[in-house]
């Protein structure tokens, strides 16, 4: 594994949608219920402002803490970009890595295409970073950020939940 895989991860989605609506879809609740691991995530859309993002029913069920998901926004240009820290909370060693970073990037493309561009700076977070790329979906922890940003594209083009 290269230090890139394992310190900064670029994750590139194509989606027939609006920047307008992939905006709303990263930072609404509403959305956010509806794909990934569907939990509410809130959002102080100003630098400085706080991010939560809340465990699911199930989640909680499995005992996560209602608070699964934390961090700060660091720069907001909507529909364009959206930068904030992100730590998970709901295991302890991956809480313990501390913050990431992770940068949203939203680019009108050509016949109603953009690109998200997903980027996260996960730097001395190893724990963070097999969750993110994936490595623990076996194991139940989901698909990271491919399976995140293909159940958004889904909803997205289609009004459907993918089926986890």
């Amino acid at each position: 594994m290269s230090d890139v895989e394992t310190t900064v991860q670029v994750h590139r989605v194509y989606i027939k949608a609006t920047p307008d609506a992939i905006w709303d879809a990263i930072t609404k609740p509403e959305w956010t219920a509806r794909y990934g691991h569907r939990g509410l995530n809130e959002y102080d859309l100003r630098p400085g402002g706080a991010f939560v993002g809340r465990a699911n029913e199930g989640m909680k069920a499995m005992g996560a803490p209602e608070v699964a998901v934390d961090g700060e926004v660091v720069e907001v240009d909507p529909p364009r970009k959206l930068v904030q820290t992100f730590r998970i909370l709901m295991d302890p060693s991956i809480a313990a890595e501390g913050f990431t970073r992770l940068t949203y990037e939203i680019a009108e493309g050509v016949n109603g295409v953009c690109t998200l561009t997903v980027v996260h700076d996960v730097s001395g977070a190893p724990g963070m970073a097999a969750l993110m790329r994936g490595d623990l979906e076996a194991m139940g922890a989901g698909g990271g950020w491919p399976w995140a940003l293909s159940g958004l594209k889904t909803l997205l083009e289609t009004g459907k939940e993918m089926e986890s």
